[in-house]
């Protein structure tokens, strides 16, 4: 008899391509998932996972187990969804993805709600970039996520998954205060010509929607810094060394050395929550979105 535990723990390694993001994802420990992994090994005495350069791959066992794994943990999740369904109150575990900006400003609220409200219910949040997460969802992986879209760059929606949008998240620009900029009341495209950029790395949805909006306008802007976070940005615009493109949510008080300006038209991003359809009548998901709902803070300021 195949252990169901092990078997998550190799559909995630699968998934997330090494042990130690399969443990981020699972909320385990890199060396905790590697003995299930061994231990799946000695029960099944195949060979699951080999050494290629510095990384692993699985074998081609290994590729064919997960993917019975994945059927599995569907048959699983299908009985799990009827069982809590007939309670009629949320139960089990629950798994949240959540882009950066929704995991600071968004989720916090939600899931100290739902574990006040419902303690039979173990949330897990796992920070997950945008481009990602509804595949991890689609996968098996998430059983929630929330994320986002531009108006220039709409998300599919996979025939497995229903999606819900939850609201608008506008964005500034932010200057040093003493910045040429920072006395407008406002700015259009034009004014952001020839300036020096603080941006997301490349391949990320913001990065990308920065480049393409920019250079629809006839502007090749200079990205001379890159980072990952938001308040790394802030940080940069501070110091006087460029200007970002920020969003809203997540992103707290601005120091007095950063002004942050409205563009016109105004840069949106659309929230929106994603789940399984097979798990559409779990309580827990219902309730989930519920409260992502009522608590979406009012970003139309």
């Amino acid at each position: 008899m195949l252990d169901l535990s092990r078997l998550r723990a190799l559909h995630a390694v699968s998934v997330h391509g090494s042990v130690s993001a399969a443990a981020v994802a699972l909320g385990y420990t890199p060396s905790a998932v590697s003995q299930s992994i061994t231990k799946l090994e000695r029960e099944t005495r195949t060979t699951l996972l080999e050494r290629r350069g510095r990384g692993i791959a699985l074998t081609d066992a290994a590729v064919r187990l997960a993917e019975a794994a994945h059927e599995l943990l569907t048959l699983v999740e299908r009985a799990e969804t009827e069982l809590e369904e007939r309670r009629g109150l949320p139960t089990g575990r629950l798994t949240v993805g959540a882009f950066a900006s929704a995991a600071r400003g968004l989720l916090p609220g939600v899931l100290a709600a739902l574990a006040r409200e419902h303690p039979s219910l173990d949330t897990r949040l796992v920070e997950v970039d945008p481009h990602l997460s509804v595949g991890l969802v689609e996968q098996g992986v998430l059983d929630l996520t929330v994320t986002f879209e531009w108006d220039i760059s709409p998300l599919p929606v996979p025939e497995g998954l229903e999606r819900i949008r939850m609201g608008a998240d506008l964005c500034d620009i932010l200057v040093p205060r003493g910045h040429a900029l920072a006395g407008r009341d406002g700015l259009c495209h034009a004014d952001l010509e020839g300036q020096r950029w603080i941006s997301q790395p490349p391949g990320t949805v913001c990065h990308d929607w920065l480049v393409r909006t920019l250079r629809a306008s006839g502007d090749d802007p200079d990205l001379a810094y890159q980072a990952a976070e938001n308040h790394t940005h802030v940080a940069l615009v501070a110091a006087g060394l460029g200007i970002a493109l920020a969003p809203r949510l997540g992103r707290g008080p601005l120091p007095p050395e950063v002004v942050a300006l409205p563009l016109e038209p105004v840069p949106v991003r659309h929230l929106f929550a994603y789940w399984r359809k097979g798990a559409a009548r779990r309580p827990a998901i219902r309730e989930t979105v519920r409260m992502l709902r009522e608590q979406w803070p009012d970003r139309s300021f």
